[in-house]
């Protein structure tokens, strides 16, 4: 999760980027607190050579840069679903939730990235729903604790999301891609915190995560060398301000899905008419 301090519109972050004064940046998701203002950014940095790197470490966690790695190489075939999940152990702070931008913008949109990431493929279409069962403050806020979405993208492949603020056995983030030759996933490792109940079964062995540095603090690491190497012109930004701008539509989309209990289109979010 970012901090709420973030969730702000972008354009004030990169003011001095018109111009040669501007730096290198590292910035944190979301790249702004709508896909509008997303976009107005993307708009504005169009013509600046100033590389700019948009902060979702689950790009660079070894198991899921390995499971892009077999699905760009062909070895799964043709993508069918893929899964993205984040449990939270527990919950934010009222305070947190109350400028958090809300569940698929705060917490879903890594999952958004991730599964747009791993198919190479645009979302056209999403279905959201939310439930509240938990402290009061969410409803409070217009929130939900527990999320999940399905997400239709322009080559047939399905992305799954699931949410929640309560897992009480730990950190769990996973993805799984399925395809017509072969599944992969990333996150079932001794840490994962789920017990089986299989008869004998001795997998996970070891405590569960129970924060998320528990489970990223390599990608965390790799993504600021990943930086280091961008900002010293070695290599170009591999997670774009237009990459964070997309994944904001798909956690534009989820909210109006969500809200509206219906499945929305991308292009119902990114029209100018339905903005106004």
């Amino acid at each position: 999760m970012s901090s709420p301090q973030f969730i702000r519109p972008g354009c004030r972050l990169f003011d001095g980027f018109r111009g040669p004064a501007g730096r290198p940046t590292l910035c944190e998701k979301p790249v702004a607190s709508s896909g509008a203002e997303g976009a107005a950014l993307l708009r504005r940095l169009v013509w600046s050579e100033v590389p700019v790197q948009i902060g979702y470490q689950r790009r660079y966690d070894a198991g899921v840069a390995a499971a892009k790695a077999a699905v760009d190489a062909g070895e799964l075939g043709r993508i069918t679903t893929v899964r993205s999940t984040t449990l939270d152990p527990e919950p934010p702070s009222a305070e947190y939730i109350a400028s958090s931008g809300g569940m698929y913008q705060d917490c879903g949109v890594h999952d958004f990235d991730i599964v747009r990431w791993i198919t190479g493929q645009e979302a056209v279409e999403v279905y959201a729903t939310g439930s509240n069962g938990g402290a009061d403050f969410f409803r409070e806020y217009g929130d939900v604790d527990t999320s999940a979405a399905i997400i239709t993208f322009a080559g047939g492949a399905l992305g799954v999301v699931s949410n929640t603020r309560y897992n009480g056995r730990g950190y769990d983030v996973r993805l799984e891609v399925h395809g017509s030759r072969d599944s992969v996933a990333a996150g079932i490792d001794d840490g994962w915190p789920i017990r089986s109940t299989e008869p004998g079964a001795t997998h996970p062995a070891g405590p569960p995560h129970r924060f998320f540095m528990d489970r990223f603090q390599s990608a965390f690491r790799a993504e600021f060398e990943t930086f280091l190497e961008v900002a010293a012109g070695k290599r170009p930004s591999p997670c774009t301000v237009a990459d964070a701008a997309e994944t904001d539509w798909i956690a534009e989309a989820c909210a109006l899905s969500a809200t509206e209990h219906r499945p929305v289109l991308l292009e119902e979010v990114r029209s100018p008419h339905r903005r106004r």
